[in-house]
């Protein structure tokens, strides 16, 4: 008796270039790589922020070479640098202007507890005004350390429930519980050995 197998195999699809995937998978992926960061440089971070989008470093490889100064074009804010209580409201204004999806990455000491400066001008961690994803520790933190915080915020993009939040009208939501913001240590640099 010869007993047919059905391995999911179909000789006459294989050839064809045929994806099957779901519908959360495809949207989660195309934002996952293609974010649009709004860069907020409000001090000497954003000088490393610059960096992260030459050729050196290539934000490119990431998809995140669109720097759009519109925030209405943006989904990804990063805040580079010390925010004072000034600045505070014109970054929030810039925030509520986003739309939904939207994600926020704290670049460099100021931006995620004040810094050095504990002064009643200086905003303590801009987390006080705006719901930060990512923390990126340094002063200032080094691109490549901006490129390992862009590639959480991707990691956290995919597990996301994109299709049901869009028929709720929910914000985005998250497939798997993340205990707590993600820290990435900006200090390190390449060791060079002669």
């Amino acid at each position: 008796m010869s007993q047919q197998l059905d391995t999911g195999f179909d000789p006459k699809v294989e050839g064809r270039d045929v994806i099957v995937t779901t519908v959360d998978a495809a949207i989660d992926w195309v934002r996952k790589n293609s974010c649009w960061p709004m860069p907020m440089g409000l001090a000497c971070c954003a000088i490393e922020l610059m960096a992260a989008g030459a050729s050196r470093f290539d934000i490119a490889r990431f998809g995140a070479e669109v720097m759009r100064f519109s925030p209405r074009q943006s989904d990804l804010m990063i805040v580079a640098g010390t925010c004072v209580y000034k600045m505070a409201g014109v970054v929030k204004r810039v925030w509520d202007q986003m739309p939904n999806p939207k994600w926020c990455i704290a670049m460099g000491a100021c931006a995620s507890t004040g810094g050095m400066y504990r002064s009643y001008a200086v905003v303590q961690g801009v987390d006080h005004f705006l719901p930060v994803d990512v923390y990126i520790s340094g002063c200032p933190p080094r691109p490549e350390a901006l490129l390992e915080g862009l590639m959480a915020i991707q990691r956290k993009i995919a597990h996301e429930k994109a299709f049901v939040n869009m028929k709720t009208g929910d914000g985005p939501g998250i497939s798997a519980p993340i205990s707590g913001p993600i820290i990435v240590r900006g200090e390190y640099a390449p060791k060079l050995t002669r």
